[in-house]
């Protein structure tokens, strides 16, 4: 008959004899899993207003390959109407997108639904959905304080501040301004040569809002009216209240879309759409005025014809800034100088149309750019030392792109 020990009589018997455990049975290190990197990506579907409509399924969930910087399809979230933008909270628990409609809950408004974030898999539990305060969002943000999400209203011309639940949940908008000024030209005088394309200034377009570092402050791109508003958010309310100095006035019809902070947040880079201009401007932390000191193209001087400016990024290290041309289809790369002024030192093909949002990856190895009619998502390898973009040759299929969020897990 086969006798059966088991591990606790083993170790008793053991012990007995005098054996040393601890020398006859090392202790292995705990191997740690290994870290995983996931990329979640939205665009349009059909639910988009009228020729905004796209080929997007809903919030595409993929995992990066980190040698390579290929992604692979893992879910697609369905349920949600055109999430042209997402973000995560600062601690990741948390996803949330926009809705870019017209049409939520009867009204001309837009949405933004919050999710949980499953940290083991990345997988999206919806927590509920919420009115934008306007029509058409285009961009969202997490306030510096993790309080508040801020919503940019496109075509309402509003910014919403929504309240962010204990449970990650939002509330409805505690605040919602819409700007005002004068008609503004569809096209801004120092165009590049033959530029056909305008941008839409039948009245106020926000475009972008956002927080500064510090959080004291809250600024926000509208297309429209050509300004760079400033506000002051109150934490106890989720109020906003003008900046002493309310607004920052730009080149007439150039039609400011987005903005990147320096690490210090003393340098603002202004993305203008119309005539794909970036617009180097001090910030001042205290009183929150905005000083332009520089105006730098994001085409070279060979190129002409319609453009289109729609995104740009600062990368990890701070010592470069990229800008995207939609109508282009290039990538500009600028050189970040010691006073914070741009050195244009590169313009990249994305190899694929319609080039919008761009994002790094958490190690910032890799730079992911979206293509929205081309119905894919296109990398380069960065190289940190000279700010240079290498093509990985990696086309990623997805409806219509707009927007990108890394998760490190």
């Amino acid at each position: 008959m086969t006798s059966i020990i088991s591990r606790r009589g083993l170790m008793a018997g053991l012990a007995a004899s005098g054996i040393p455990l601890a020398a006859s049975w090392p202790v292995r290190a705990a191997i740690p899993a290994r870290a995983r990197t996931l990329c979640y990506i939205g665009g349009y579907n059909k639910h988009a207003p009228p020729g905004g409509a796209g080929n997007g399924q809903g919030i595409a969930l993929f995992e990066m390959n980190p040698a390579t910087g290929a992604l692979a399809p893992i879910s697609t979230f369905t349920d949600i109407a055109s999430p042209s933008f997402i973000t995560l909270s600062a601690d990741n628990r948390f996803l949330y997108a926009l809705s870019e409609i017209d049409d939520f809950n009867g009204r001309h408004d837009g949405s933004v639904t919050a999710f949980a974030v499953d940290r083991l898999s990345g997988e999206l539990t919806r927590l509920n959905v919420v009115s934008s305060g306007g029509a058409v969002p285009a961009h969202l943000s997490v306030h510096h304080s993790g309080r508040y999400v801020l919503v940019a209203n496109y075509v309402g011309g509003s910014v919403g501040v929504l309240p962010i639940r204990p449970d990650g949940s939002l509330g409805e908008p505690t605040d919602i301004v819409k700007n005002s000024g004068p008609r503004m030209p569809e096209r801004a005088e120092d165009n590049p040569p033959g530029n056909f394309a305008v941008s839409d200034h039948s009245g106020p377009h926000v475009h972008m809002v956002a927080s500064d570092q510090s959080g004291k402050f809250v600024l926000a791109c509208d297309a429209g009216l050509d300004r760079v508003y400033v506000w002051t958010l109150d934490l106890a309310t989720g109020k906003l209240k003008p900046a002493a100095t309310p607004f920052l006035s730009l080149m007439p019809g150039s039609a400011p879309r987005h903005f990147s902070f320096s690490h210090d947040g003393r340098t603002l880079y202004i993305l203008c759409e119309q005539d794909s201009k970036i617009v180097v401007a001090s910030f001042d932390p205290a009183t929150g005025v905005i000083t332009p000191q520089q105006r730098v193209s994001t085409v070279t001087s060979y190129f002409q014809g319609s453009t289109l400016a729609a995104g740009i990024l600062l990368s990890p290290n701070g010592r470069y800034v990229y800008a995207s041309n939609r109508l282009g289809d290039s990538m500009a790369v600028f050189r970040v100088g010691p006073d914070g002024l741009l050195t244009l030192i590169d313009e990249v093909w994305m190899h694929a149309d319609y080039g919008r949002a761009m994002m790094f990856d958490p190690s910032g190895t890799f730079l992911f750019c979206a293509n929205q009619r081309s119905d894919s998502v296109t990398s380069f390898r960065v190289d940190p030392k000279t700010g240079a973009l290498d093509f990985t040759w990696h086309f990623t299929a997805v409806g219509s792109p707009t927007t990108f969020a890394f998760l490190q897990l």
